[in-house]
């Protein structure tokens, strides 16, 4: 190694200092005591964290406590030395009141290990929905070499000889259940039998998407996200993984040269491909803030919209991810979508070759899982921002619209592609479970259900509730969907096509705040519109009238969040916090501590 690269190494400030020994022997004294030696840290060998998700909290990461032995592995056969460290646990099925209250909690305490301690690279070990963005979030706003280690998902899960896909199950169960034919034993059972190994969701949810969203970025390596996480191919990339972690330090590669706007427009297409969660578009929103990179949540109309769905995976589709990665994963994907013409195929990605160069070859082994672009099982697959006295922005995933929906509300003679129905409001998931089935609410198949108070601000954190079953009786009839709109979010593993991440939200006084059950509302689709069907002049008497709610904070996070936090449209992120940009080369390394 050079001289001029041993100088690139941050954690020399720390370790090989010869311009101040007093404070080089201070740090250097205690990394010793367990048992690293003189000529390892003051050897030129790049540090490398491995900032580790897995604990008995995060189920669905605890697997990368096994695997960071594998990421160890790699970094010492390069030539650097590991330094694992914990991140804030985020585990969707555990954290109340919502695991988005934490992401950007994560993103904080991230961010500020991987400025403060000596640290050349990173190694960012992701699974569970929010570990990712906040894990991307940190190594933007910092901006020091950094790889995603996704941990997979999960082998796929079967029930009765029918494939079982976490979360998707869920929603199916609890209709069984509504309906009466099934028990609670059985709900318990089958719900159950969609997570049969270590590994997150095995559907195309939030957290197989928004790890084919760090692939598609380029920030993992080829083919990492889809490798179910028991799979000897998930700890011999984890190997692979440490060693590109020390090389992309003595490269210089670091995250600003490889999520660039053509990385983030890249990664839009793809979900639309995937048929990716509503997660994805407030979270990628987030990442690229803090990277620095203009990218509006109607950029996802835009640039993704008109893309089809290539992806047969559930909730869009009929496969789990054993099925998915065993046909090739993101990079046949991305070779689709780069033959069509669709890709930036010059993004620089973390192996240090072009996202064009890594796809190219890509082979698909099963094409009723992965279909060509020009067979898809939807010609247009992307998310739906719309806009109107509703809200100022709100997502609408298209590629699970179903023919059964479709017929019902978007097919009418006369006026295709549009909706109309009777809202019918409720303040928050506790309302709707409480009053869903009271035989005196006037619910019908024209009905609109409305859920509103949990955005960032509101619930807070934005719960994932938008999605809402009809009332018993109704689903005893055959009506299993009826159109849903909210503030909040919706499980990337659910297929109902909601209208949601509503911003601004009701708590703030965006329109939801104003909207009143028994009230028209019309969407229609061509026009990207969403409007409460009153006059402006009642609209107006209700803002002029709206008082906002008493929230109560449970805890002081709770508080801060509240304070900072903006809205999902914009990412959801902790609005000052985005003005830290590259600090690392900003500011240099921190002053001493003693």
């Amino acid at each position: 190694m050079t001289e001029k690269k041993k100088k690139m190494l941050r954690s020399r400030e720390w370790f090989d200092n010869p311009h101040d020994p007093g404070m080089t022997a201070l740090y250097l004294e205690r990394y010793l005591n367990f048992g690293l030696t003189l000529a390892e840290l003051r050897g030129g060998k790049p540090i490398i964290g491995i900032a580790q998700s897995g604990s008995d909290l995060s189920p669905c990461n605890r697997h990368h406590i096994e695997l960071a032995k594998r990421v160890r592995d790699g970094i010492r056969d390069a030539g650097g030395i590991p330094f694992e460290f914990p991140t804030h646990p985020i585990q969707e099925t555990g954290k109340r009141p919502t695991a988005a209250l934490d992401r950007n909690l994560l993103y904080l305490g991230l961010a500020e290990l991987l400025y403060s301690y000596p640290l050349d690279g990173v190694v960012l070990t992701t699974g569970c929905d929010k570990t990712t963005p906040g894990m991307l979030m940190a190594a933007a706003t910092v901006d020091i070499p950094a790889i995603v280690l996704s941990g997979g998902p999960m082998l796929d899960g079967w029930y009765k000889g029918q494939l079982a896909g976490s979360g998707t199950v869920i929603w199916y169960a609890r209709q069984e259940l509504a309906a009466g034919r099934i028990n609670y034993d059985e709900f318990l059972a089958m719900v159950a039998s969609s997570a049969p190994s270590p590994g997150h969701c095995n559907t195309m949810g939030t957290a197989l998407s928004m790890n084919s969203m760090a692939e598609a970025l380029g920030m993992s390596l080829p083919g990492c996200a889809s490798i179910p996480a028991p799979y000897r191919e998930r700890a011999q990339i984890a190997y692979e993984t440490g060693r590109r972690a020390v090389e992309i330090v003595h490269e210089d590669l670091r995250p600003s040269k490889i999520m660039t706007r053509k990385a983030f427009e890249n990664a839009i297409v793809a979900a639309s491909a995937l048929g990716a969660s509503t997660n994805c578009p407030p979270h990628l929103n987030a990442i690229a803030r803090h990277m620095g990179v203009e990218l509006d949540v109607k950029d996802w109309d835009r640039v993704g919209y008109n893309i089809p769905l290539l992806v047969n995976c559930m909730p869009a589709g009929a496969h789990l991810g054993e099925g998915f990665h065993r046909a090739g994963g993101v990079p046949v994907v991305m070779r689709e979508l780069l033959e069509a013409g669709k890709l930036h195929a010059d993004a620089l990605t973390v192996n240090g070759r072009s996202m064009g160069e890594n796809v190219k070859e890509a082979i698909c082994e099963d094409r009723d899982v992965i279909r060509p672009y020009d067979q898809p099982l939807l010609p247009e697959a992307g998310f739906a921002v719309l806009s109107g006295t509703l809200f100022e922005s709100a997502v609408m995933k298209t590629s699970v619209i179903s023919a059964e929906f479709r017929r019902q509300y978007l097919e009418r003679p006369g006026d295709p592609d549009a909706f109309e129905g009777t809202a019918i409001v409720f303040e928050g998931p506790e309302d709707y479970h409480a009053r869903i089935n009271d035989p005196a609410l006037p619910i019908d198949e024209n009905s609109i259900l409305v859920i509103r108070n949990t955005g960032p601000v509101g619930y807070p954190g934005a719960a994932e509730v938008v999605n809402m079953l009809p009332p018993d009786r109704l689903v005893k009839q055959g009506i299993n969907l009826l159109p849903c709109i909210g503030d909040g979010r919706q499980s990337g593993t659910s297929g109902s096509p909601s209208i949601l991440n509503a911003s601004p939200e009701a708590a703030v006084g965006g329109g939801l705040a104003l909207l009143k059950t028994g009230d028209r509302i019309r969407v229609d689709l061509r026009r990207r519109s969403a409007d409460i069907m009153i006059s402006s002049d009642e609209l107006e008497k209700r803002r002029k009238a709206w008082a906002p709610p008493q929230l109560v904070n449970q805890t002081p996070w709770q508080e801060l969040q509240r304070r900072y936090v903006g809205q999902l449209s914009t990412g959801g992120c902790l609005d000052f916090a985005t003005g830290y940009q590259r600090i690392a080369e900003t500011f240099g390394v921190p002053r001493h501590n003693h």
